[in-house]
């Protein structure tokens, strides 16, 4: 499952993995907070429908946006809470959590981490073989975030790519450090 965060439109996508490995399109949509005005409502019920999906999907996992900080330090603690409302969803149904960075996806998806929604939505479809409306931009960031956790299990140079660090590499390596 897939979350793109958000306190006036949160996107959820989810994607199933059949047992050759192949990733099947199983649902997505908006959940339109615009017309609560409520800070604290807005997060009840961000949780109350994420954990509603995970009861109804059952998913293992949860690909989850992370914040990114903007030129409004608000914005960034209100997504934050968005963020936690969803992820105390799905940790109170036994899904495993993982953030995300926006560019992170788009890179992953698009191959350009600066990609437009549009383009985002675009390579979704295509990928998934599914035709989906323009008004749910944020369910296909919520799909390419499902589809970019995916591909990081997936991937078998993930794991290498992620112990790829100078402490591993001087732990590896002693003879080539010279002091």
């Amino acid at each position: 499952m897939g979350i793109d965060p958000g306190t006036n439109l949160l996107g959820f996508g989810i994607v199933r993995v059949d047992a050759a490995g192949h990733p099947h399109f199983v649902d997505m949509g908006v959940v339109d907070l615009r017309k609560v005005d409520s800070a604290y409502d807005k997060l009840e019920i961000i949780r109350e429908k994420v954990g509603a999906l995970c009861d109804l999907h059952h998913p293992d996992d949860m690909a989850v946006e992370s914040p990114f900080y903007g030129k409004n330090a608000q914005v960034i603690l209100k997504l934050g809470r968005a963020q936690g409302a969803a992820m105390v969803a799905g940790l109170e149904r036994g899904a495993r959590i993982f953030e995300y960075a926006p560019r992170k996806a788009k890179m992953t998806i698009c191959g350009n981490g600066a990609a437009s929604k549009e383009q985002v939505s675009l390579m979704v479809q295509r990928t998934l073989g599914i035709k989906i409306d323009s008004k749910y931009l944020d369910a296909t960031d919520a799909l390419a975030l499902a589809m970019c956790h995916f591909y990081q299990l997936s991937n078998p140079l993930a794991s290498a790519q992620a112990a790829t660090s100078w402490e591993r590499f001087v732990v590896s390596n002693p003879e080539r450090i010279k002091k």
